[in-house]
């Protein structure tokens, strides 16, 4: 189980030492992995924190002694909650992990090996979601189950379920066309029983069929007779099932009162797209759903593509809206003649194409994939009135044993269709659980070649958000977002890009970047007569050496701005990791006056406690304070101990992610400075906010 980037880790953890405490918790956030911890320091503490906020792991210190291992195990055990614990040891034998073991603890974990405590507490949590997820899906089930059986008894389709040709369930309108009073008329009796005499021979041969494994035809005609003997022309509609259990067929048994003909036309009518003449999307996910069903209980290989134009909003604007059908019909003309005889295609959105190859393999997949890309970079496509060279980008899944649900099929390909879209176009990205790492390599290589171009051609942009005071203080004060503009004209978030360039190296080029950006932005109203304080998020990469402070001091020169202007942000976190290379970096900014923010304030176990060694001018409140805070009393008092606090050692207060006017008065009393989110003013291009 994948977990999102969203979710948020409940931490509870034992030890006696806060400090150790907080290298596990640091170490979380430097993997990317966002944790609410919590640390109680005597056995009534773990009793409320037990009762109270619900917790995903405990990591616990074996040789504890504010709260015993033992008291641990017995107080979880009592709680009956499914709460794993993880046992924090020095070092590990035969006897010490026996001991874990023995005590309850799911796993252990080295606490000198803080890459062997995040791996295993990664692993517990992707386990413990899972049991949580099947658990909400068998309650789910059994409630679908439920309903869908009240739905089919008072359906107006005849419907009944078939095992090995016999009948397990019918509904009402099932007994009204053949003539029976109840089920019990009708259970257990063959199906062949219901076919008109001169059916029957054929009919054998499809449940002959049917009994071996092969998949029910999606319809089929048959001649039907009543329990008084008279026949009359019906289709029949087949698809596979469960009831109480048990795998069976689910039959709807339909009168046909059109010719057989123009019932097939109808048919054949209802599943096309009219515009393109391609399946259309209810068609086509039926089908894509019993190909992932059958990768997974026949292990088969499939391939899945989905296929976009480039720059479709220009491309629309120069043909005109009135041509898009046209545009459109072209295209799935150009996709066609890329695509082999047994290929399914689809229109799948209003100019997203699906196209699902059964029983294809990796490279022949990928040669689908090319050879449709090739099929519009090489060729012209013609509408009735322009002649267009387009390009397409297309995600693809190589649908197997390992990605055997329609769920991950589709978010794989959909997910790679736009990652080839935020790097150009006229790529294909094949997700093949085969071949993550080589299809990943290829996927990074992309972006860095993507991000040094955007450094080398000034592609990236600025948005900035407004912070406006609570309590009516002078001035004005954005905080900066750094933007990847695309070739689309589309503005790509950092989090789509950050993690690949700091593994390659290139954080500390985009912090010059950033800081410049905003010192020239500085500059530029100081002239116009306005002092506009900005807020930019920089990284710990640029900790290490002094370069960036002589950068900061080269471009305030350079712009003639003030640095008291200019603050720069870090996460709490990083800040607690890096420490001594924070402080010696804030005595080398205070020679030009710029000042120091601590992102995600609150998060830590003990967040003041940074204060006394880091002077920050802004905290920046955790955002999972902000979480439901009209309604949560537990946050409200928090946010007001940290305004409260702050306010006495000189600090400003700032909470983000503001979303309703009943946060807004929340913050009013907490004591806060100052506020943010879309409820003031979302993000822009622009610094035209009306203070």
């Amino acid at each position: 189980m994948q977990l999102g980037k969203d979710a948020v880790l409940r931490l509870l953890v034992i030890d006696d030492s806060v400090e150790a405490a907080e290298s596990i918790v640091s170490a979380l956030r430097n993997q990317g992995i966002a944790v609410r911890p919590s640390r109680p320091e005597t056995e009534d503490e773990l009793a409320t924190q037990l009762a109270g906020q619900p917790l995903d792991l405990i990591i616990a210190a074996r040789n504890a002694r504010s709260v015993p291992v033992e008291q641990l195990m017995q107080r979880v055990s009592a709680s009956a909650k499914d709460l794993p614990v993880l046992m924090l040891l020095d070092s590990v034998d035969d006897t010490a992990l026996l001991d874990a073991l023995d005590l309850g603890a799911r796993s252990v974990v080295l606490r000198e090996r803080l890459d062997h405590v995040v791996s295993v507490i990664r692993n517990e949590w992707t386990d413990l979601e899972a049991r949580r997820a099947l658990r909400r899906l068998e309650a789910q089930v059994r409630e679908t189950e439920r309903r869908c059986d009240a739905l089919i008894e008072s359906s107006r389709d005849p419907i009944a379920y078939v095992h090995e040709g016999m009948h397990i369930r019918a509904n009402s309108a099932y007994l009204e066309t053949f003539g029976y009073e109840s089920f019990e008329d009708v259970e257990g009796m063959s199906l062949l029983d219901m076919i008109a005499p001169g059916h029957v021979d054929g009919f054998k041969q499809l449940l002959k069929k049917l009994s071996k494994g092969e998949a029910p035809p999606p319809r089929y005609e048959v001649e039907a007779r009543t329990l008084e003997g008279h026949p009359f022309p019906a289709v029949m509609e087949f698809s596979p099932a469960t009831y109480e259990g048990e795998h069976c067929l689910q039959l709807v048994f339909r009168r046909q009162e059109l010719d057989p003909e123009l019932a097939r036309e109808v048919e054949e009518l209802r599943q096309r797209d009219q515009v393109t003449g391609l399946l259309n999307r209810p068609t086509f996910l039926r089908a894509l759903e019993d190909t992932v069903s059958d990768a997974a209980q026949n292990a088969s290989h499939h391939g899945l593509l989905l296929v976009e134009p480039d720059h479709y909003g220009k491309l629309l604007n120069e043909v005109g809206l009135d041509a898009a059908d046209a545009l459109a019909a072209a295209f799935a003309q150009r996709l066609r003649s890329a695509l082999g005889p047994d290929d399914i295609a689809a229109r799948f959105g209003e100019h997203q194409f699906a196209v699902l190859s059964r029983n294809s393999d990796h490279l022949s997949t990928s040669n689908r994939a090319e050879a449709v890309r090739a099929a519009f970079a090489d060729h012209v496509i013609e509408t009735e009135s322009r002649s267009l060279n387009l390009t397409v980008s297309i995600g693809g899944v190589q649908i197997g044993e390992k990605i055997a649900s329609l769920t991950a099929v589709l978010s794989k390909a959909s997910q790679g269709l736009q990652q080839m879209i935020g790097v150009g176009g006229n790529r294909v990205e094949l997700f093949d659980p085969g071949a993550v790492d080589r299809a990943e390599e290829e996927r990074i290589e992309a972006w860095v070649s993507r991000i040094r171009e955007a450094l080398d051609s000034d592609q990236f942009v600025m948005h900035y958000q407004p912070l406006v005071s609570l309590h009516g203080d002078p001035g004005e004060m954005y905080e900066a977002y750094l933007r990847l503009r695309s070739e689309t004209g589309e503005n790509l978030a950092p989090m789509q890009f950050l993690q690949i360039a700091e593994e390659h190296g290139l954080l500390w080029e985009i912090d010059r970047w950033v800081v410049a950006e905003a010192i020239r932005m500085i500059g530029e109203r100081l002239r116009a007569g306005r002092r506009t304080t900005l807020l930019v998020k920089i990284t710990q990469g640029s900790l290490h050496d002094d370069s960036l402070v002589r950068h900061i001091e080269d471009q305030l020169a350079r712009h003639g701005a003030d640095g008291s202007l200019l603050v720069l942000q870090l996460p709490e976190s990083k800040v607690f990791t890096h420490l001594r290379q924070t402080q010696d970096f804030l005595t080398q900014l205070s020679r030009s006056g710029v000042r120091l923010g601590l992102e995600q304030f609150g998060a830590g176990l003990n967040s003041f406690q940074l204060l006394s060694h880091v002077d920050a001018a802004l905290l920046k409140v955790d955002r999972s304070f902000t979480e439901s805070l009209p309604n949560n009393p537990e946050h409200q008092k928090r946010l007001r101990e940290i305004a409260q606090k702050a306010n006495s050692l000189g600090k400003q207060t700032i909470v983000d992610f503001v979303r309703d006017a009943s946060t807004m008065s929340v913050l009013f009393t907490a004591g806060v400075d100052y506020a943010q989110g879309h409820f003031l003013a979302p993000a822009g291009p622009d610094m035209d906010y009306e203070f």
